[in-house]
């Protein structure tokens, strides 16, 4: 990866070896990661809503102090120029979509044909577990 002198990223340098595609797996290589993207020639623009945990630990009612003090600040994350699948244009309010190693999301009451809203309503990782083990 390659950054200007402001630290942005301007080129990625990678390697595609088609004998790993997932599921299909012939290379023998152990893969490290993998890229997930969406075309931005073919993508539709949304807006995605991120939400998170409303307090930073489990039960603010049992902590020291106003339980106030304890709201998460970025219990919503809101982006508004995201890029998505073409298919989700025929996205209805019933239907629920994985969005791939973000979580699972809905479609906002509050989208139009000009501007899609998604919000997301569980994520693919339990962060309290992660949090309980930093105590």
């Amino acid at each position: 990866m390659l950054k200007d002198a402001a630290g942005k990223i301007t080129e990625l340098k990678c390697s595609y070896i088609p004998e790993s595609k997932s599921g299909a797996d012939t290379s023998g290589l152990k893969v490290q990661g993998t890229l997930h993207w969406v075309s931005v020639a073919h993508a539709i623009g949304c807006e995605l809503r991120i939400y998170d945990r409303l307090f930073k630990v489990e039960n603010p009612s049992v902590e020291e102090g106003d339980f106030k003090d304890y709201i998460n600040p970025d219990s919503l994350q809101v982006i508004r120029h995201a890029y998505a699948e073409p298919s989700l244009r025929k996205a209805n309010f019933n239907d629920k979509y994985q969005f791939l190693r973000k979580g699972y999301f809905c479609l906002d009451r509050e989208s139009s044909e000009e501007t899609m809203v998604f919000n997301r309503t569980v994520t693919l990782k339990d962060a309290w577990a992660k949090e309980q083990k930093k105590r």
